[in-house]
C-alpha cells in the first residue's frame, strides 16, 4: 500500500485528495507565532514539540526528517497540533496509519489547548480520518497525562477505546521539594557520605564549579563542551553521538539556539578547575524541566561526574520557583536518574481506531505486535554480541 502521505501526488485531480492533502501539511506550513502560542497554552507540557525544536529535528537529524502536522483550529486560532509521520515512514507496514513523529526525546505528547481541549482532541482525531487514516499509534505518551486523557474522552464519547501497545514507569522529579530533604530521603546519608567523598577527591583535580548557560551568548560554547564529552565516552565507541552524524550535529545546534532564545534551554556543566568532566542539556516548557541528555568525561568515572552534576541540577530546579516538575526522559529503570529522581509515571504506546468495527485496525495492531517480537528479538542480539 502507498504511503498514505503521497495519496495527494498519486491524483491531484481528486478533490478527496486534495482534502487529504490539506488534512496533513508539513509542519513548516505551520505558523510559528500560532504555535509558540498554542505551547503557552498546552494542557500538558512537552519540551520537545516546541517549535524551536521539532521544526529543527524534522529538518536535518537522522531518520527523523519531513515530519507532517495534524492541526486543529478554533477559527484562526490553532488549539491542537500533533507531529505525525506515516506507518510505512516508521517501520515499512504498508496500511494506512499515522505514527508520532519522533523528536529525538522521547515523549511524544500532542500539544492541545488547555482552554478547548475536547473540541481540540476531536478536531485532531478528525484530520487524521481526512487523511485516510484508519489509525493513530502514540508512542512514547504520558498515559495518565492530560493530553491522553482529552483523546480519551473524546474517543469514549464515540465509541472508540484506544489499545495499550506496551508501557513502563521512569522517574521524574517533585521539584516543589526542598531540595537536600529530597536528595537525603532519596539516597540515604551514606550514600551522600560516599557521594561528597567522591566529590572532595575530584576536587584534588581544581576547585569544583558548577555553571549554567542560558542566554544566547552563553549557550553556543557550552553546547561545544557537551557535545566533545558526549562524544569522548561509551555513546562515541558506539558512534550514537550527536556530534558523529551531520544531521544530528545540525539539528542540535539549530535547536538549542532556537530554545535559548525563548529561555526554554539550558546547558549545565561541571568543573574540576578549568576541565569539564559532565555536561547535561535541559529544556524548559511552562513548569516543567526536561533533562534530555547527559554527557561525561570518562577518565573521571570514579567519581560518579554524571550523579555529582545531576546532584546540583537537582538543587537548582528545586530551588527555581518556575518549576515545579522535571521529567527524566530516560528508560525504565535507569541505574543513574532512578535513585536520584524516586518520582515516577507512566509512559506507553498505544493505537487509536479511527473508526468503529474497523477491520483494518486488527491488522494494524497484529503488524505491530509482530515487529515489536523481532524488535525485541534484535535487540537481545546486539547485546550479546556486545557483551
Amino acid at each position: 500500500m502507498v504511503d498514505i502521505a503521497h495519496q495527494a501526488a498519486i491524483n491531484p485531480a481528486s478533490a478527496k485528495h486534495a482534502a487529504t492533502a490539506r488534512a496533513r501539511v508539513p509542519l513548516t506550513a505551520i505558523e510559528p507565532g500560532q504555535w509558540r502560542a498554542l505551547a503557552q497554552r498546552a494542557i500538558e507540557p512537552n519540551g520537545y514539540y516546541l517549535p524551536g525544536w521539532e521544526l529543527a529535528v524534522s529538518a536535518t537529524a537522522r531518520g527523523r526528517t519531513d515530519a507532517s502536522a495534524l492541526s486543529a483550529y478554533d477559527g484562526s486560532r490553532l488549539i491542537g497540533l500533533m507531529p505525525v509521520i506515516s506507518l510505512w515512514r516508521a517501520w515499512k507496514i504498508p496500511l494506512p496509519a499515522l505514527v508520532s513523529a519522533h523528536p529525538y526525546g522521547t515523549l511524544c505528547s500532542p500539544l492541545i489547548d488547555r482552554d478547548a481541549p475536547i473540541e481540540a482532541a476531536a478536531r485532531l482525531l478528525q484530520q487524521a480520518r481526512a487523511t485516510g487514516a484508519h489509525a493513530l499509534v502514540l508512542n512514547d505518551v504520558a498515559l495518565d497525562g492530560a493530553a491522553m486523557t482529552a483523546l480519551s474522552q473524546v474517543l469514549n464519547r464515540d465509541g472508540l477505546k484506544p489499545r495499550l501497545l506496551n508501557s513502563y514507569i521512569r522517574a521524574s522529579l517533585d521539584a516543589t521539594q526542598d531540595g537536600e530533604t529530597l536528595l537525603r530521603d532519596a539516597l540515604g546519608t551514606k550514600k551522600l557520605k560516599e557521594l561528597r567523598r567522591q566529590r572532595h577527591r575530584l576536587e584534588e583535580h581544581g576547585a569544583i564549579v558548577f555553571d549554567v548557560a542560558r542566554s544566547p551568548d552563553e549557550i553556543g560554547p557550552a553546547l561545544e563542551t557537551f557535545l566533545q564529552l558526549e562524544a569522548s565516552g561509551w555513546k562515541g565507541k558506539r558512534g550514537t553521538a550527536l556530534v558523529q552524524h551531520a544531521g544530528d550535529a545540525t539539528f542540535i545546534r539549530r535547536a538549542v539556539s532556537a530554545l535559548a532564545e525563548t529561555a526554554q534551554c539550558e546547558i549545565v556543566t561541571l568543573r574540576a578547575g578549568a576541565t569539564p568532566v559532565a555536561a547535561g542539556i535541559v529544556l524548559r516548557h511552562q513548569d516543567r524541566a526536561f533533562f534530555f541528555k547527559l554527557g561525561i568525561d570518562e577518565r573521571f568515572a570514579r567519581y560518579s561526574p554524571g550523579v555529582q552534576l545531576t546532584l546540583e541540577l537537582t538543587r537548582r530546579l528545586c530551588a527555581d520557583p518556575a518549576i515545579s516538575s522535571a521529567d527524566s526522559t530516560a528508560s525504565a529503570d535507569h541505574p543513574m536518574i532512578n535513585p536520584i529522581w524516586r518520582g515516577r509515571f507512566a509512559v506507553g504506546d498505544v493505537l487509536i481506531p479511527l473508526r468503529r468495527n474497523d477491520p483494518i485496525v486488527a491488522l494494524v495492531h497484529g503488524a505491530l505486535a509482530a515487529h515489536g517480537i523481532a524488535y525485541a528479538a534484535a535487540r537481545r542480539a546486539i547485546r550479546l554480541l556486545r557483551k
